[in-house]
């Protein structure tokens, strides 16, 4: 297929998502398809000189563009997913990710956690917000949000943690009309993002760190008699692991495990996938975990 073949069927998937968001006016379809051609063919960086330059309008027109019209991103690529990822297992993704940054005047510049430099940074973050199809292994971004500096948080009362939980919350309508499962990293797998986001009907799906405090349920029963059974037995030893309470699972290089414990610092039980590496490695196991209990280890492992 030849370049100018691919960048029409581009074209012509970008008008068709427009055109099922809303009733765009005409001279906003004609410059949005423009910058849209211009983010495909621009080499090097991008900004408003660049569209202006290379573009078919002013750079006035493409900052008054991304200025003084509401777009519905989500909508838009919500509209491309819903054609390419076909499969019937979806889960939303996040990732936080830093962007460098250097001036005075930019909106929310601060000092954000990068991770391939393994530090803070100064700089921008954004959170990015993909759509996972689990059977096909693919991911497609459904959108973007900039991070706001701590000065910002403070004076919203809200912590980094609290933010990202409270906009997922908010975007919710959008977000579960495509899946209720949100993937993250290590980083999300705190009670203080676990908690609202499954009190919003979302489930959360994370890895542990290896020392994490987990214990197996309890196999007491009801006697009827006064008081409740005890809630949970001892606390889980991974070198050591009792494979009686497991169920074990066929992969490809090492061994899988799945059970429901109890997670102490999220105060719930979940469903965990226990992941040990073949033998001669010395890293040691890995902990994956999902809010929604009834979930299967495999199944826990392929999201």
């Amino acid at each position: 297929m030849t370049k100018e073949t691919l960048l029409m069927q581009y074209q012509s998937e970008c008008l068709s998502a427009l055109k099922s968001v809303a009733n765009i006016h005409k001279p906003f379809e004609k410059a949005f398809m423009d910058t849209m051609k211009l983010f495909m063919a621009i080499p090097d960086r991008i900004n408003f000189l660049q569209l202006g330059r290379y573009g078919c309008f002013s750079e006035q027109t493409y900052r008054n563009l991304f200025e003084h019209e509401t777009f519905d991103w989500f909508a838009f690529n919500g509209s491309i997913i819903s054609k390419h990822l076909t499969g019937k297992r979806k889960a939303i993704a996040i990732d936080p990710s830093y962007i460098p940054k250097s001036g005075k005047k930019t909106p929310w510049i601060g000092y954000f956690w990068s991770g391939c430099a393994g530090e803070y940074k100064r700089g921008l973050e954004i959170m990015g917000i993909g759509v996972i199809d689990i059977d096909n292994h693919e991911c497609m971004t459904l959108g973007s949000i900039q991070t706001p500096d701590c000065k910002t948080l403070d004076n919203m009362d809200k912590n980094l943690v609290d933010w990202y939980s409270c906009y997922l919350i908010s975007r919710k309508d959008k977000l579960q009309s495509i899946s209720k499962t949100v993937v993250a990293d290590a980083f999300f797998s705190k009670e203080t993002f676990i908690t609202p986001m499954c009190e919003n009907d979302f489930h959360v799906i994370s890895r542990f760190r290896n020392d994490v405090i987990l214990y197996y349920p309890t196999l007491e029963q009801k006697t009827g008699k006064r008081g409740h059974p005890k809630w949970f037995d001892g606390r889980i030893d991974f070198a050591n692991l009792d494979l009686t309470r497991c169920k074990e699972y066929e992969v490809n290089k090492g061994k899988l495990y799945g059970l429901r414990v109890y997670a102490k610092a999220l105060k719930r039980y979940v469903s965990l996938a226990i992941w040990y590496p073949m033998d001669g490695r010395t890293d040691k196991w890995q902990l994956y975990f999902s809010t929604d209990d009834s979930m299967d280890g495999r199944e826990v492992l392929d999201y």
